[in-house]
């Protein structure tokens, strides 16, 4: 996950979290998150980079719509991301 951007990282989060990751749910989540509009010219190319690098599955609900779920990589990297951090921050004070 070291060769992702965090707008990517984010996107795999989110396609991880949703109940229903289609386009539109993914792009309202982030645009939430970030507080701005994320248009389909940045969200789109970024998914097909997750596609590419094998953490991310997409499918086709119907001729609009396309469907994104984390593949078993994409489980893997998560919790080794999750893994590395809690080696560096704690919640204990």
């Amino acid at each position: 996950m070291y060769d992702l951007t965090g707008f990517q990282r984010d996107l795999l989060y989110i396609t991880a979290g949703l109940d229903d990751p289609h386009g539109l749910a993914i792009q309202d989540e982030l645009g939430d998150y970030y507080e701005e509009e994320i248009h389909h010219g940045r969200l789109y190319p970024n998914l097909d980079t997750l596609v590419e690098k094998g953490l991310v599955e997409k499918s086709q609900r119907d001729k609009r719509t396309n469907e994104y779920s984390l593949t078993r990589r994409g489980e893997r990297e998560i919790q080794a991301r999750a893994d590395w951090e809690a080696e560096y921050i704690t919640h204990d004070s």
